[in-house]
């Protein structure tokens, strides 16, 4: 009896996450998508030359992130003010 109700039980819970998994690739596959060209890029980074390829991207991506780092890097922490404590 025991073997059989956890039988039931996982068939029950795998039809669920079948129903979850079917729902949301639906939506995914419904979801509208940016025309080619248009994605947007983070704060700071600039786009790659027209017509560069892929590898060329990715430099050109990695040599901004690191000057972005670089930069960042250079300003100087916000020191906390020292609290006295009253004796």
């Amino acid at each position: 009896m025991r073997a059989v109700f956890g039988l039931v039980s996982l068939l029950v819970v795998l039809a669920i996450v079948g129903l979850l998994a079917k729902k949301q690739l639906s939506a995914v596959k419904s979801a509208p998508t940016l025309p080619t060209g248009v994605a947007e890029m983070p704060a700071g980074f600039s786009s790659a030359p027209a017509g560069a390829t892929v590898q060329q991207q990715s430099q050109h991506m990695q040599q901004q992130f690191k000057d972005n780092l670089e930069k960042s890097l250079q300003q100087p922490r916000p020191m906390p003010e020292d609290k006295k404590a009253d004796e």
